[in-house]
């Protein structure tokens, strides 16, 4: 008798393991990734902390005006009596040669550089798996003809590429007597401080590296037992790639997202070093890092912020990346 309850409850424990989905075998496996969940929740912190460091949000829901707790002077606030004030007393972070809180404009920063890494990532994920399934599904004339598409935007120099576009941008923005399309474009770059340039200019050809490997986990998909099954019983072609392929090849093209966010970020950074970033005042880690390099030997702190900033937010992406990399990878969980 004992012995058959043994049995009896390593079958129930087996059985239990069994039935554990792919997705909550990946999230137990990125728990014990502890270098991975601290990323996350300073990530989460992050995100939290630009949401509401002008308690905006806060402000739009109750109707009144609420004094910010986390940064309570405006980034554009000069004060020509206490530029270059070193950390502590009225700045927690000291202030730049304008006399600008670097606190705020360190947090305003972070919300400029996640706005276009998330921006840019969404529009990457979302048109380079629908072209990567549509491509890999159909294969033959579609597949060559689409393929060939993404050869040739894939030679042109992505960096070289998104520089042009911001000088013409620019030049646009500069001359503002644009009409039609590009006038509404002008007017709601203005509104949001330079950042739609941005978010076109980045967003335009990222989405190539997506589609190959979207492209290439339908390929190894689409001739599996349940996609037969699926065509069987009479699915449509729709039904088959948005029900039965997408969700098999989202894990891997989000984890490859998870990992571009870090270069996203360094392009945002590089484009507003070189002045072809967003629009000042709007602060930016790459403005206040090119505002202040010149005074680096006497004012080091006014670049350290923003650059320890970046370089943080950098990393934890790049550990969380790691992270989701090694639990949604099968083999790292003897499967």
């Amino acid at each position: 008798m004992r012995k058959l309850a043994i049995e009896k409850t390593e079958t129930l424990v087996l059985t239990k393991r069994k039935e554990r989905s792919p997705t909550q075998a990946a999230f137990r496996q990125l728990m014990k990734n502890k270098v991975a969940v601290g990323s996350g929740i300073f990530l989460i912190l992050l995100i939290f902390v630009t949401l509401f460091v002008d308690n905006s949000l806060i402000a739009l829901v109750t109707k009144q005006e609420i004094k910010p707790l986390i940064a309570p002077y405006h980034f554009a606030k000069t004060s020509f009596i206490e530029n270059n004030a070193p950390p502590g007393g009225k700045f927690l972070l000291g202030a730049d040669y304008l006399g600008r809180d670097l606190l705020s404009r360190t947090l305003y920063g972070a919300r400029v550089s996640l706005s276009i890494a998330f921006v840019a990532s969404s529009v990457s994920l979302v048109i380079g798996i629908i072209y990567g399934l549509i491509s890999g599904y159909f294969g033959g004339l579609i597949d060559n003809i689409m393929m060939r598409i993404v050869d040739y935007l894939y030679g042109i120099p992505f960096t070289v590429f998104v520089i042009l576009m911001q000088v013409v941008f620019k030049a646009f923005a500069r001359r503002g007597q644009a009409t039609g399309l590009m006038g509404v474009l002008l007017k709601a770059n203005s509104s949001m401080g330079g950042m739609l340039f941005l978010f076109i200019a980045i967003g335009l050809l990222n989405w190539v590296g997506m589609a190959r490997i979207a492209r290439g986990q339908v390929l190894s998909y689409k001739e599996k037992e349940f996609v037969e099954a699926a065509r069987a019983v009479g699915s449509s072609d729709t039904r088959i790639i948005f029900r039965h392929l997408l969700p098999n090849i989202l894990g891997p093209c989000i984890v490859r997202e998870t990992l571009m966010i870090p270069t996203y970020i360094f392009y945002e950074a590089f484009l507003s070093f070189i002045g072809l970033g967003v629009n000042p005042p709007t602060p930016s880690w790459g403005i206040m890092i090119s505002e202040s390099v010149q005074g680096l030997r006497s004012y080091p702190f006014q670049t350290f912020v923003p650059g320890i900033a970046l370089t943080i937010t950098t990393l934890a992406f790049n550990f969380l990346g790691d992270g989701l990399r090694d639990a949604f990878d099968p083999r790292l969980r003897g499967e």
